[in-house]
């Protein structure tokens, strides 16, 4: 029966079931005895407070353990963000105070947030920038010229601590080297062959910027790549590389026809050299030999000069007549002269392309005369002689 049923005994029951009055009471939970167990756990665990005690000491114990829980999340927060690990790639500056503490390397670390500051990175990886831009060269024309740089941290504390923002730093120190080389450098060579000698002097000039700088970067690598004209006048300059590539080509022309045409004209001035050399060597040895001839044909004159003038005669007179087709025939008493025309000879003669027959040179005719003069003159003297 329900405790408010008519009949029932309101006074000995409650809703729980039990009886108001003696006998067991089974009355509702009591809330304050349950968090009086759980600040006693509480306290055991920590130390503080008191397990039985009154209202006021329940309480103190009670914040007393709520003040540990929140120390202990307090606690365990920090360590889990004052320890960090840093890789073998990497490395870590610590700042106390703002000030430069220490640089951590690979490895287990602790730092004291919020009195310190760390800044971690990584100091072998290398890294990449690439610049583009339009420039001025040194004869005034404006070329387009891409640029990458590969860079790493060499130095953790300067590229920290000594320069707001670093990579801008070497951006624009980039963009100071590319303009300062490039307005240097003449445009084909820029276009050309002069890329790699460009890399070299872009490269030497920005480090020398980021170490005055103490950016704590280290250039590894420039790449120049092709350079361009801008789209506005690229058609122009199309143009003069197809007319330069047309000058090499008929440069390479020329140098080829020259290769061919000087050796052999060396081999012919040679060769005329050559037929000089012995031209001389035949001539400087038919002199000696005529000299030594005629050194020992005097001799031989002054031995008999009747037999040597007489020898000399005759052989003279064989040279002469076998370069004539005229016989010259004289008479015992030297006025009758016969003329004798070999007529053979001079059809052979004339079907090799000498004189016809019956046309006889007037060379030859002079030197017939002259030696007809000579041999009635030297047959005179003979008789005259032969007279005495």
């Amino acid at each position: 029966m329900a405790w408010n049923e008519p009949g029932g005994n309101s006074n000995n029951q409650d809703p729980w079931g039990g009886r108001r009055g003696g006998g067991d009471k089974k009355g509702p939970p009591d809330l304050d005895e349950a968090f009086r167990k759980l600040q006693d756990s509480l306290n055991g665990m920590f130390g503080s407070g008191k397990k039985r005690g009154g209202d006021n000491g329940g309480g103190k114990g009670a914040g007393f353990g709520l003040l540990g829980v929140g120390l202990a999340v307090l606690a365990a927060i920090w360590l889990y963000s004052a320890v960090y690990v840093v890789d073998e790639q990497e490395q870590a500056v610590v700042l106390r105070f703002g000030k430069y503490y220490e640089t951590v390397g690979p490895g287990l670390n602790i730092y004291f947030p919020p009195i310190d500051r760390k800044y971690m990175e990584n100091v072998t990886r290398e890294r990449a920038y690439t610049k583009q831009g339009q420039m001025l060269t040194e004869d005034e024309n404006i070329v387009e010229v891409p640029l990458t740089v590969q860079y790493k941290i060499s130095n953790l504390q300067d590229f920290v601590l000594n320069v707001d923002q670093p990579e801008v730093s070497l951006q624009h120190a980039t963009d100071s080297a590319l303009r300062h080389v490039v307005g240097s450098t003449a445009m084909d060579k820029v276009l050309t062959e002069g890329r790699e000698q460009m890399a070299v002097e872009i490269k030497e000039r920005l480090q020398r910027f980021l170490d005055t700088y103490r950016t704590g970067i280290t250039v590894t690598q420039v790449n120049v790549q092709s350079a361009a004209a801008p789209r506005e006048v690229q058609e122009a300059f199309d143009d003069v590389i197809r007319a330069r590539e047309d000058e090499q080509r008929a440069r390479n022309q020329a140098e080829s026809y020259a290769n061919g045409v000087v050796p052999e004209a060396r081999g012919q001035a040679q060769r005329i050299i050559e037929d000089a050399n012995g031209y001389r060597d035949e001539v400087i040895s038919r002199a000696k030999g005529e000299a030594d001839r005629f050194t020992k044909l005097v001799a031989e004159y002054r031995k008999a000069p009747e037999v040597t003038r007489q020898r000399l005669y005759l052989d003279t007179m064989q040279e002469v007549y076998s370069n004539t087709s005229k016989v010259l025939v004289s008479g015992k008493d030297g006025q009758s002269n016969l003329l004798y025309l070999p007529l053979d000879k001079m059809i052979d003669s004339s079907r090799s392309g000498a004189a016809p027959v019956g046309s006889v040179p007037p060379s030859a005719n002079d030197a017939a005369n002259r030696a007809a003069s000579d041999l009635q003159q030297q047959t005179r003297e003979l008789r005259t002689r032969e007279s005495r």
